[in-house]
């Protein structure tokens, strides 16, 4: 057994000061604010309360997992997740709109081939495809296994199968998020529906690696779910309460320096 101290008290600090007290750990966190949730805050006024953050859950099978491994009660006894139909609304800047299914890839196909051309849904199919081949090359090394001792073994296979494109005199794949739209879907409407979900992220397109196109392929196929009565501010009031049930210590208000 050791004594560990985790720094800050976000969901996933959260989320590991669990697993470690469950491995037998005497787990302290330590928080500067005056509460846990990091991201997932909650703002307060006049009898309702808001989502400071995030306002949908994207993968629950994560928080699943974490609460089967760290107690007896799963995580529908602890929080109501509920999927949201339509996932979201798209307003482009010619004015054109879409509505896109929760967590159906052939409806969000056939809702682009209605909003935006026959050909889009076919376009926006095709990119799903090399981004599913990204999840299945990425989601055992980065969200089911240990961390490897040499991650150079990742650089073997390329995480995002971009179609080659021909730029001037060399042919090359795309390196960014941006240069995936651009060269692979070539409607700006679909580049700026890509773009969208990295920008929801806080991650800047321009820069963003290609493999993020993982992201849109998680929504259509894992769902985008909330959490009924109280928002995701619920999900970080659950992880903290399984931690003090495993014995984790909060210490709040403390700087860590």
């Amino acid at each position: 057994m050791a004594r560990i101290a985790v720094i800050g008290a976000g969901t996933g600090a959260m989320a590991a000061a669990a697993r470690l007290a469950v491995a037998g750990h005497r787990v302290v966190v330590y928080e500067r604010t005056a509460t846990y949730g990091g991201a997932l805050g909650r703002f307060e006024r006049d009898g309702f309360s808001f989502d400071t953050g995030p306002g949908l859950l994207p993968l629950p099978a994560v928080w699943r997992d974490l609460f089967v491994k760290t107690g007896k009660e799963p995580l529908e006894s602890c929080v109501e997740l509920v999927q949201v139909d339509p996932s979201a609304r798209h307003v482009f800047a010619d004015g054109t709109e879409v509505a896109l299914p929760n967590a159906s890839r052939a409806g969000v196909l056939a809702a682009l081939d209605a909003a935006l051309g026959a050909d889009a849904g076919r376009r926006w199919g095709d990119f799903l495809v090399r981004a599913r081949e990204t999840w299945d090359r990425t989601r055992r090394p980065l969200l089911e296994e240990p961390l490897w001792p040499n991650w150079e073994v990742l650089a073997e296979r390329e995480p995002y199968p971009a179609v080659p494109h021909k730029r001037l005199l060399r042919t090359r794949r795309a390196g960014t998020l941006a240069e995936v739209g651009a060269w692979e879907l070539r409607d700006a409407r679909l580049a700026a529906l890509l773009e969208s979900h990295a920008l929801a992220h806080g991650l800047d397109p321009r820069t963003a690696p290609a493999n993020a196109a993982v992201l849109p392929y998680m929504e259509y196929a894992f769902g985008m779910w909330y959490v009924r009565g109280g928002g995701l501010r619920e999900l970080a009031r659950a992880v903290y309460e399984r931690c003090l049930a495993r014995r984790v210590e909060f210490r709040f208000g403390a700087e860590v320096t």
